[in-house]
């Protein structure tokens, strides 16, 4: 079982106006957001998710609750499985733990005793004293700074204004080595194990007194998805080193997770569909207060796979931008190894390279936001660079030069698992080096083996959270399965999801094609059937699941899983229909089948 502190971490990490946005489509009114109720059917919206309290409610059929109990009766996921799902998308690893409740009940009906002591373990929660005090310590920040001459002119020879440092809690630590101890009475001496230590505002040094990590810094608060502050970055005025000092990892702020801004950028993000990744929280401020709100940035740390997968699933244009000196290409080449992995058919990594010697903040203040646009239309997309980069570092006019193209190209090549935009990529380079692409395919196939047994032997299994895209999965991988699946199960007059509607359709090509199974069908074919449909972006993105290539997968045990879940909705589909209408309307037939269905 999963611990409950666990649990209650994971909500506080995940936001879930994110999780239900996902699967519905949001609308924002007031505080809130609504949609149309998923769990029932009606035609003006009263399902309502609330951001500061992280619940959802409906008005309509009072189904209620947190994003795991979402996941669990919207998408038909056990408790486990909604964990799991939450804990990869926020990027934790679930401990074996035992739980405190022995059992999880309905998700749409929580029990009052239940949700007294949630909300005592969150009241008590380690985590919940350490928030408090990155608040108090913020304020106190922002405070200092009104009384700081030497801070405030520092921002104004920066451009920075008054409302914008406002808007991003921007606030000054003095100098001095235990200013803290002003505000927090239980400043520890020599307590390396207190919650100051451990939020990362006091640095513990063994045998001396222990002092304030950021002395006569500009302060930037940094925020998680939730808008909670977690860490904060510092710039020294006084020409020290380090120049920027930020917060070291603790169980509120993990660099490789966090990227600054992007809790405030999330609706601009979604509105352009675009979001702009640069290197510096100067360069994010300014950016913000000439009017470009969809951006964040990487905070001391080179961009991760953990910030790729956070992004795209924000949006599904990606621009870094970067100097264009040699140190930013370096780094946009570092990112783009990075993404590789991560690219998925349908979404766009580009990179912008900024004149010489400007970066962003200097790029927008000297020549102004419409240029700065005109700018990001003509950033290269991830297939261009890739191209230019590598073919840049040979003599593509002979044979050792196109073959060593070859051979830098072939492991990058190998580690991307978008079938399409791979197809495309390798279609380039066997133009740029004249060698076949079926020479490449076997290339990459010895390339892949390796690399699977060397880089990515702990991987984890990527979670499929309805049984409608377990059996997709299933049918892309082994299409001979059509023979086993029930269809009757399709039929069920439930929630017509995309994912449904998928399968449905896979189901009917694999059945009426007749040639499909003599030919043996495999999940590039198939991707191709689907190629001008509008099913193809769903399709590639699951297509992409890893762990049903795994030698390990048990494909049996997994359909059976995937058509069991399948029939438990279809008898909670019927329950419910049957429970929406007044009992005197139920004809005995109907009766005895509700009474059926409640006892299986």
């Amino acid at each position: 079982m999963i611990a409950q502190s666990f649990i209650q971490e994971l909500l506080d990490r995940i936001d879930i106006v994110d999780v239900v946005a996902r699967h519905l489509q949001l609308k924002k009114a007031g505080a809130n957001f609504t949609a149309c109720c998923p769990f029932h059917n009606e035609k003006t919206p009263s399902f309502t998710v609330n951001s500061s309290k992280q619940f959802y409610h409906c008005f309509g059929c009072g189904r209620h609750g947190n994003a795991i109990n979402f996941l669990m009766e919207h998408s038909g996921a056990s408790f486990v499985e909604a964990v799991e799902s939450l804990a990869t998308h926020a990027g934790m690893q679930i401990p074996d733990q035992v739980s405190i409740y022995p059992k999880i009940p309905d998700p749409g009906r929580i029990p009052s005793d239940q949700v007294k002591i949630d909300k005592e373990v969150e009241a008590t929660s380690p985590l919940a004293d350490l928030y408090e005090r990155m608040e108090q310590a913020a304020k106190f920040y922002r405070g200092q700074l009104k009384q700081s001459d030497q801070a405030i002119a520092y921002l104004k020879e920066r451009g920075i204004s008054g409302r914008t440092a406002l808007h991003f809690g921007i606030g000054y630590a003095p100098p001095g080595w235990q200013n803290l101890s002003g505000i927090f009475a239980d400043y520890p001496a020599d307590d390396s194990s207190h919650p100051l230590v451990q939020a990362g505002l006091v640095v513990a040094h063994d045998g001396k007194k222990n002092y304030d990590r950021f002395r006569h810094r500009i302060m930037f608060p940094i925020l998680d998805r939730k808008k909670k502050i977690v860490g904060f970055g510092g710039r020294v005025l006084d020409g020290g080193e380090p120049k920027y000092l930020n917060s070291p990892e603790t169980s509120l702020f993990v660099k490789g997770r966090e990227l600054y801004n992007l809790a405030s950028a999330s609706p601009a993000i979604r509105k352009s569909a675009r979001v702009i990744v640069v290197e510096g929280y100067m360069d994010v401020v300014m950016l913000v207060q000439t009017g470009v709100e969809n951006v964040v940035a990487t905070l001391g740390t080179a961009t991760t796979a953990m910030h790729i997968q956070n992004l795209l699933r924000h949006t599904d244009e990606v621009v870094f931008c970067f100097d264009g000196d040699a140190a930013g290409t370096k780094a946009a080449w570092r990112a783009l190894e990075t993404s590789l992995p991560q690219l998925k058919d349908g979404k766009d990594i580009k990179f912008l390279f900024l004149p010489d010697k400007e970066d962003p903040d200097s790029y927008i203040r000297k020549y102004g936001r419409v240029a700065f646009e005109g700018l990001l239309e003509k950033a290269q997309p991830l297939s261009v660079f890739f191209c230019n980069e590598l073919s840049g570092r040979v003599n593509l006019g002979t044979s050792e030069g196109r073959a060593r193209l070859v051979q830098q190209a072939g492991p990058l090549l190998a580690q991307i698992d978008a079938p399409v935009f791979g197809f495309m990529l390798m279609k380039r380079i066997s133009e740029l080096t004249g060698v076949g692409q079926n020479q490449l395919v076997a290339f990459l196939k010895t390339g892949k083996k390796n690399r699977s047994s060397i880089l990515r032997p702990e991987a984890s299994r990527p979670l499929s959270v309805t049984p409608y895209r377990r059996l997709i999965q299933i049918l892309l991988h082994a299409p001979d399965y059509v023979n086993k699946l029930d269809t009757d199960l399709l039929a069920v007059n439930d929630e017509q999801s995309e994912e449904k509607v998928l399968l449905v359709a896979l189901v009917d090509f694999l059945k009426t094609s007749a040639c499909s199974l003599e030919e043996e069908l495999n999940s590039v074919t198939i991707l191709l059937h689907f190629d001008q449909t509008p099913h193809r972006v769903l399709l590639e993105k699951i297509a992409r699941d890893a762990h049903v290539k795994d030698e390990n997968w048990n494909i049996d045990a997994e359909f059976t899983g995937g058509m069991e879940r399948l029939r438990e909705m279809q008898r909670r589909s019927r329950m419910a229909e049957l429970h929406s209408r007044p009992l005197v309307s139920l004809t005995s037939e109907e009766k005895n089948e509700l009474r059926q269905l409640m006892l299986s």
